[in-house]
């Protein structure tokens, strides 16, 4: 599914009179010094846009001969090095890293998953792919329903009208779904991962009329496991994307303990997009900033590196 990508509503902005080469200086001070300098490495990883942070990159493996990732994980650790790390690492790169983690070991981190290939668009599926084969076979270490997702942004749409296609597309989710003795999986997934984003909006509204139920609420009802929350999440993307974003930020700091992964990719990921709508649908479903849950649940380097990046109140 081409996920919608709004006007830059981001929080963080490339910096004014910014010099790549004065900002490597200063960080390949800060930490070849004795002890390192952290505060440093936040001021500057956490106001630079993430292309100038790469022409950052670019002027330090020159300066010093060694990479700035590379240095970042040997004199940094726990979550602060993971937000650093986040901060240097291209879109693409990191999202291919994220994937691979969440599929490493004895289990797979499906909600990583889910979130990463719900949310993403077109283009930033393709560049995730494109990094990840050029590693290990996709194909391998993936469920053969993530596969289908993921293969579907890569499929030519048919060529008929828009309205044509609604209709066979409401029509086909509801016998696929509520008219039927059990579910038959794969429309929804052709449906769901294939259209436009303007096309599914349209396609919520007319199987709600179809059916009387939203197509959520038909889903959870039909399908179980990570096949349900996989188009569950398509289906929240496709509704209000900073609402879902704001969802699995809320998600990531309930209870005793702290989902930094989640809560670092979110943040980072979504800094130079639309955190500021997500701070606003924060605010809206949860009746506090996301500025105090921050406060709240991150500390040290790691949380002030989170706070800069969420760039104020609300």
């Amino acid at each position: 599914v081409c996920v919608f990508q709004s006007v830059h509503r981001g929080t963080v902005q490339p910096k004014a009179d910014f010099d790549a080469g004065e900002d490597a200086a200063a960080l390949k001070e800060a930490i070849e010094g004795i002890g390192t300098d952290e505060k440093v490495l936040v001021d500057i990883l956490t106001r630079r846009s993430g292309a100038q942070r790469q022409l950052i990159c670019e002027a330090y493996q020159e300066a010093a001969g060694r990479s700035l990732l590379e240095d970042l994980k040997g004199d940094t650790d726990d979550d602060f090095q993971h937000v650093l790390v986040a901060l240097v690492t291209p879109l693409a790169a990191f999202d291919c890293h994220e994937v691979m983690r969440a599929m490493k070991g004895l289990g797979t981190e499906d909600s990583t998953l889910i979130e990463i290939f719900a949310s993403r668009s077109n283009q930033q599926v393709k560049a995730l792919s494109d990094v990840y084969l050029q590693g290990e076979s996709q194909q391998s270490a993936m469920s053969k329903e993530q596969t289908q997702v993921l293969q579907s942004h890569d499929q030519a749409h048919l060529s008929m009208s828009v309205s044509l296609k609604l209709c066979l597309a409401v029509q086909t989710l509801y016998h696929a779904g509520e008219k039927k003795w059990g579910t038959d999986e794969a429309p929804f997934i052709d449906i769901l991962c294939k259209r436009s984003v303007a096309q599914l909006r349209q396609t919520l509204v007319a199987y709600k009329n179809l059916s009387g139920k939203t197509l959520q609420r038909s889903i959870e009802g039909e399908m179980s496991g990570n096949l349900e929350e996989l188009l569950v999440a398509v289906v929240k993307c496709v509704k209000n994307i900073p609402a879902y974003f704001a969802e699995r930020l809320h998600d990531s700091m309930k209870g005793g303990g702290t989902d930094e992964r989640t809560l670092t990719r979110i943040m980072v990921g979504r800094s130079e997009i639309d955190l500021l709508d997500i701070r606003a649908e924060f605010k809206k479903l949860y009746e506090c900033s996301l500025l105090s849950a921050i406060q709240s649940d991150a500390s040290g380097d790691y949380g002030e590196c989170l706070k800069i990046i969420c760039g104020g109140d609300d």
